[in-house]
């Protein structure tokens, strides 16, 4: 294994969606990810959330290949006496254990970082919750939909105008972030291991990452301020930063903060120079007064002409907009693919997502496919000291599934 996190090992003994997507990262860039899971269904994340209703019919367990991809699958029984001590023993020899069970079921399987800790001295425990590790509400179970969007106000604050109800969340929309913040405390742990010897607890939460998310209007509310009702598109503040329909249909969105030098460049992409002598937009202000008009006024403008159109001309002409993006457009994005952003299976075509960082002078591991359950469970037990006689006796009391 290559890569800057090449002889870590790292414990995944997780699910749902953060916590195993740090260790995801972790694995692109080398480290040895071992993801423990229970015997029968394994974790729940492998057999669920690709069947819930609503979701597209497919024989490919696509968001399982995502966060589970370049790990090895140990299956074990945390609830016996066995499987417990082999956990022990693989702790031992470990860098990394991350987790987002419930406080309570740590304690009840002996996982906790209370329990862990003498086992290593080195030892990064990883611990993500829903809502923190303390408080009255340390031991509340949550999602991203509940934990990281409904609780930090965000749900609230992104429909579409005042009058929607709040807006729904998409799977895994607070979790790939949220474990982005999870491995920097993993990673700013071992860092100061590095200078100390000593490992320690690592900790994030959903609460605290969709907090961080809406940190705009949160820290707004801490000096007593409130946001001000989102109003329709078509009667927002700002023509210039506005979603806008183009012929065949596809939406941009554009957001021109630099407004006084470009607002004439505008107008002249969209055939509107008449415009400069209308008093209703002569600058800033009275823009923002007559703002509605002027958002209609463009509505028609970009109505007459296909994106693809559009987009020649706003990038010629300097401005800074975006495509609406649809799911279909993902899988042939030249730029996506150029910057790293979506990378191959090591050997296939079929492209993943990738960590959404890069390190100079560091390649990642092409990622490998996610496990089979239980896939290296013997090879696993191998390099952690165990016979091939001691597997077989464990297989046979049940603890490898």
């Amino acid at each position: 294994m290559t890569g800057v996190f090449a002889g870590l090992k790292v414990i995944d003994c997780a699910s749902f969606i953060a916590a195993p997507a740090a260790a995801t990262a972790m694995a692109d860039f080398g480290a040895d990810v071992i993801k423990i899971e229970p015997p029968g269904e394994g974790d729940m994340y492998r057999s669920m959330l690709s069947t819930l209703p609503g979701m597209p019919a497919t024989d490919v367990n696509f968001p399982w290949e995502m966060v589970s991809r370049s790990k090895r699958s140990l299956c074990l029984d945390l609830k016996s006496p066995e499987g417990k001590a082999v956990l022990d023993r693989l702790v031992q020899g470990a860098d990394v254990f991350i987790t987002n069970l419930p406080l309570p079921a740590r304690r009840r399987l002996g996982i906790a970082w209370e329990d862990l800790r003498g086992l290593n001295s080195r030892l990064v425990y990883g611990s993500f919750t829903a809502y923190g590790e303390t408080g009255p509400e340390a031991e509340k179970s949550g999602f991203d939909s509940t934990a990281y969007w409904a609780r930090s106000g965000l749900m609230d604050l992104v429909r579409a105008d005042a009058a929607s109800p709040p807006a729904r969340s998409v799977p895994g929309m607070g979790d790939h972030p949220s474990a982005m913040a999870f491995l920097a405390a993993i990673v700013t742990a071992l860092y100061r291991r590095e200078r100390t010897g000593v490992g320690g607890l690592a900790s994030s939460s959903l609460l605290a990452n969709g907090l961080w998310a809406n940190g705009f209007w949160g820290q707004a509310a801490l000096h007593g301020l409130s946001a001000p009702p989102r109003p329709r598109r078509e009667d927002g503040a700002n023509a210039c930063t506005c979603m806008y329909r183009c012929a065949d249909g596809r939406w941009l969105s554009m957001a021109m903060l630099n407004e006084e030098r470009q607002f004439p460049g505008l107008l002249g992409v969209l055939g509107l120079t008449g415009l400069l002598d209308d008093p209703r937009f002569a600058d800033k202000a009275t823009r923002r007064a007559n703002a509605p008009a002027l958002i209609a006024i463009f509505d028609t403008a970009f109505a007459s002409r296909p994106f693809p159109a559009w987009r020649g001309l706003l990038d010629a002409a300097g401005i800074t907009f975006g495509p609406i993006g649809t799911l279909e457009d993902i899988p042939d994005d030249p730029q996506m693919q150029a910057a790293g952003a979506l990378v191959p299976f090591a050997g296939e075509a079929q492209l993943t997502i990738s960590s959404p960082f890069a390190l100079d002078g560091e390649e990642k591991a092409p990622p490998r496919r996610s496990p089979a359950l239980g896939q290296h469970s013997s090879e696993v037990l191998r390099e952690a000291g165990y016979s091939d006689a001691d597997i077989e006796r464990l297989r046979g009391l049940g603890v490898l599934g």
